[in-house]
């Protein structure tokens, strides 16, 4: 009889964005864990309940789904000007899988305030009241994030009047900073932009024909397809994809064959063990529509339709990542992404998602032919849901008597 007893390990539950996650800092986990590997890998699967083959997350801290299977480790910061270290980790659900290819923009906005919770910011930075800049270097791709924190009382203020569609009560308001997100340097795509060296290429997708896209590299890689070019207006809802397994199943193939086509992995059947990235959105023009909440949506109050697939369902509401991806594409004349926004120059966009609105804006640029993004802002909110002791049954990969903190 297996009678191995549970680790006690200090975590914090919190959402960040339109996401939430299990956040730990580095030097709480079992030593096994403290390292990339298998032993972190099993760790953290078992932390959130995975694989599991009922798809619900019955016996972890995940929500099954995309947005709520996540881990995050964060510690002080190795980096010159930085002040944590910030590594993500998407959970898959039923397969025993940790994907490390990607950062999570919503989860982005709930490091800054674990980071001055936990004593990891200088104190004499933190102020009585105003805004405290987090430096973060994000692990996963080697890019900076700064987030402007309000501080009240010298703590982290959590609650406030900030609205986010997609999140149910309002909040204190998070500005992220992502700093160069398509600087060379990381290794998606080679570190260009706009891997295949054009704005648009066309995909030629057995089942499907030949699909118009703009594969970039701005925040995460993503794969973006008009979506009158498969069928649908660009309003749809969670239900109308994720019910549909055909429709799933083209989602799936197109986001394999870009990125094959964007260098991301050599071939198709390769996608199984990149499931994070790219993602793969589709967009169209703007039009009236009600979202998830019920909320009436009016084409006069955005730029351009965008639904976005993430670990292969259509997300509720929009990846901060992928945001980053929408203004940075929108910002660029030739891009199916600025094509329906109505072409021309894009500082900033709102753009229409699932669950409502959300503003994101971008600074590209053009140097001797060349698309680089300088950064892109967007508003979030963050919130604790829990701190404590976590309990997760010891494993063999991570399980030494001296190992439990």
């Amino acid at each position: 009889m297996n009678s191995a007893l549970q680790l006690r390990i200090p975590a914090t539950y919190m959402r960040g964005g339109t996401s939430k996650g299990v956040f730990f800092r580095l030097q709480d986990l079992p030593k096994a864990a403290q390292q990339h590997g298998p032993a972190r890998d099993a760790l953290l699967l078992r932390v959130i309940g995975s694989p599991d083959p009922y798809g619900k997350h019955i016996d972890g801290m995940g929500g099954a789904t995309s947005s709520t299977s996540k881990c995050v480790i964060i510690s002080k910061s190795s980096h010159p000007g930085h002040d944590v270290d910030y590594l993500y980790g998407q959970v898959a659900i039923d397969t025993p899988f940790v994907d490390w290819s990607g950062n999570c923009g919503n989860l982005s906005a709930a490091v800054g305030p674990f980071a001055i919770a936990q004593g990891m910011v200088d104190p004499a930075r933190v102020p009585r009241n105003g805004l405290c800049t987090v430096r973060i270097w994000q692990a996963n791709i080697g890019k900076t994030i700064l987030a402007h924190v309000p501080v009240r009382g010298g703590e982290v203020q959590e609650t406030g009047d900030f609205e986010l569609d997609g999140v149910t009560f309002p909040a204190a308001e998070i500005m992220l900073e992502f700093i160069d997100p398509s600087e060379e340097g990381d290794d998606e795509g080679g570190g260009s932009m706009f891997p295949t060296g054009h704005l648009t290429d066309m995909l030629d997708i057995p089942g499907i024909g030949v699909l118009e896209a703009t594969m970039i590299n701005a925040g995460i890689p993503t794969v973006f397809v008009n979506a009158a070019d498969i069928g649908y207006t660009g309003t749809e809802l969670q239900d109308a994809i994720n019910g549909d397994a055909k429709a799933l199943a083209m989602f799936e193939s197109i986001r394999a064959h870009g990125a094959v086509r964007m260098g991301l992995i050599e071939t198709l059947a390769d996608a199984v063990l990149r499931q994070h990235t790219p993602k793969v959105a589709f967009v169209a023009p703007p039009a009236d529509y009600t979202s998830s909440s019920g909320k009436h949506i009016a084409a006069a109050d955005i730029d351009l339709q965008v639904r976005a697939l993430s670990m292969g369902k259509l997300h509720h509401a929009m990846m901060g990542t992928c945001a980053v991806a929408i203004a940075t594409a929108a910002a660029i004349p030739g891009t199916v992404v600025n094509r329906a926004a109505g072409g021309g120059s894009h500082a900033s966009i709102r753009f229409g998602h699932p669950s409502g609105i959300l503003r994101v804006g971008a600074e590209a640029v053009q140097d001797n032919g060349r698309w680089t993004a300088r950064k892109a802002i967007m508003s979030r909110s963050a919130r604790v849901l829990m701190e404590g002791l976590l309990r997760v049954p010891q494993g063999p990969a991570y399980s030494v008597p001296d190992e439990t903190p």
